[in-house]
C-alpha cells in the first residue's frame, strides 16, 4: 500500500468513527429518572443529575445505558491502529467505540450491540462499553478505570512465550494514570520486556475532574521512565504524529525490546457521558474544536494533493452509506431471547 493510499484509509477510519457516533444521537434520549421528564426538568429537581443521566435512559428501545463518545479523539485510535495486524490486539476503555472501529470493528455489529440486539458483538448483552471481537483482535472495553492495561499484558505475555510477533495495545485515560494498576502493569511489562504499548489518551479531564487537580506535572509519560520504559508525548490531534510514534513503538515491541508508553494530548468535544451533552468547560472545548483532528488531516491531504474536494465528498458519502446500512441492520435485528441467559 502506498503512503497516499494509507493516508486515505486512515481518513476513512476517522470519518467512520465520527459519523457513527454522530448518528447515535438519533436513537439516544434521556427521558428522566422515571422516564417521564426531560433532562432539563430533571435538572431542576435532582442534586445528582450525572447519576441519573449515567444510569437511567429510555430511548424507545433503541439504546439504553451509558454511552461515552470518542468525538474529538479520533486521531489517537486511528494513528495507533494503522500499523496493527489482524492478530495484534487492543484492550479498550469505557470510551471504546473509536478503538474498536479503528481496529476493524463492523459498524453493523457495533450498532446492534449498542441497541441490545442478538446480532451485536456480545449478542446484545454487553452494550456500549463491551465491544468484543477476538477475530479482529478487539479484547473489549471496560467500565473499570485503567483495566485495559493489565488485560493487555496477557496477550503480550502469550506472544512472547510463543515467540510470535504480535503486539498488544492497552488504552487508558489520564485519570487511570493515578491508579495502582498503572504502576503494576508498567512494572510487570518492563520486568518481562513484554511487547505491549500503553496509550494514554490524555483528554485533560477524568470525568469532570480537570488535570490540574489530578496530577502535579504537565506530562504523564515521564512516569514510565521510572520503570525503564520509554515515554513519548505526542499531539493527539495530529493523526500522522500519533502514527509516527506508534509505528516506532510497535516496531520496537516486535523486535523484542519491550514496552513503550505514548501520551497523546487530546480532547473530547462533548460531555463525559451521554449524547450531545455539553463539555464541562465549554470555553476550553471551543478552543480545542478549532483543532479538530479530522479538519487538520483533511487540510494536510488537500494541501499535498492526496485528496481533492471532490474525492473528500465521495469518501464522506461512502462512509455515510455505511452508517445508514448499520442503522438498518441493527433496527431489523432481533432482541436476544431470555433463554440465552439460561433464565
Amino acid at each position: 500500500m502506498s503512503t497516499e493510499q494509507k493516508h486515505l484509509q486512515m481518513l476513512r477510519r476517522m470519518y467512520r468513527i465520527r459519523f457513527f457516533e454522530q448518528r447515535l444521537s438519533k436513537f439516544y434520549d434521556y427521558c428522566g429518572y422515571y422516564a417521564q421528564n426531560s433532562a432539563e426538568m430533571e435538572a431542576e429537581s435532582s442534586d445528582d443529575l450525572m447519576t441519573c443521566v449515567s444510569y437511567d435512559f429510555a430511548s424507545g428501545g433503541m439504546i439504553g445505558g451509558a454511552v461515552h463518545l470518542y468525538i474529538g479523539e479520533e486521531a489517537v485510535a486511528v494513528g495507533v491502529c494503522a500499523d496493527l495486524n489482524s492478530d495484534d490486539v487492543i484492550a479498550s476503555t469505557h470510551r471504546g467505540h473509536g478503538h474498536a472501529i479503528a481496529k476493524g470493528a463492523d459498524l453493523r455489529y457495533t450498532l446492534a450491540e449498542l441497541m441490545g440486539r442478538e446480532t451485536g458483538y456480545s449478542r446484545g448483552c454487553g452494550g456500549s462499553m463491551h465491544i468484543f471481537d477476538m477475530p479482529d483482535g478487539i479484547l473489549g472495553g471496560n467500565g473499570i478505570v485503567g483495566a485495559g492495561m493489565p488485560i493487555a499484558l496477557g496477550p503480550a505475555f502469550a506472544a512472547k512465550y510463543r515467540g510470535g510477533q504480535q503486539v498488544s495495545i492497552g488504552f487508558f485515560g489520564d485519570g487511570a494514570a493515578n491508579q495502582g494498576t498503572f504502576h503494576e502493569s508498567m512494572n510487570l511489562a518492563a520486568l518481562w520486556k513484554l511487547p505491549v504499548i500503553f496509550v494514554c489518551e490524555n483528554n485533560l479531564y477524568a470525568n469532570s475532574t480537570p488535570a490540574a487537580l489530578s496530577y502535579p506535572t504537565e506530562d504523564l509519560a515521564p512516569r514510565a521512565e521510572g520503570y525503564g520504559v520509554p515515554g513519548v508525548v505526542v499531539d493527539g490531534q495530529d493523526v500522522l504524529a500519533v502514527h509516527q510514534v506508534a509505528s516506532e513503538a510497535i516496531a520496537r515491541a516486535r523486535r523484542g525490546e519491550g514496552p513503550t508508553m505514548i501520551e497523546a494530548k487530546t480532547f473530547r468535544f462533548q460531555g463525559h457521558c451521554g449524547i450531545a451533552t455539553e463539555h464541562q468547560s465549554p470555553d476550553e472545548c471551543a478552543l480545542w474544536c478549532k483543532r479538530d483532528p479530522i479538519d487538520i488531516f483533511e487540510q494536510k491531504l488537500l494541501a499535498d494533493g492526496t485528496l481533492t474536494p471532490e474525492a473528500r465528498e465521495d469518501i464522506r458519502a461512502e462512509i455515510a452509506a455505511e452508517v445508514d446500512e448499520a442503522e438498518e441492520f441493527a433496527k431489523q435485528s432481533p432482541l436476544p431471547e431470555p433463554a440465552m441467559l439460561g433464565v
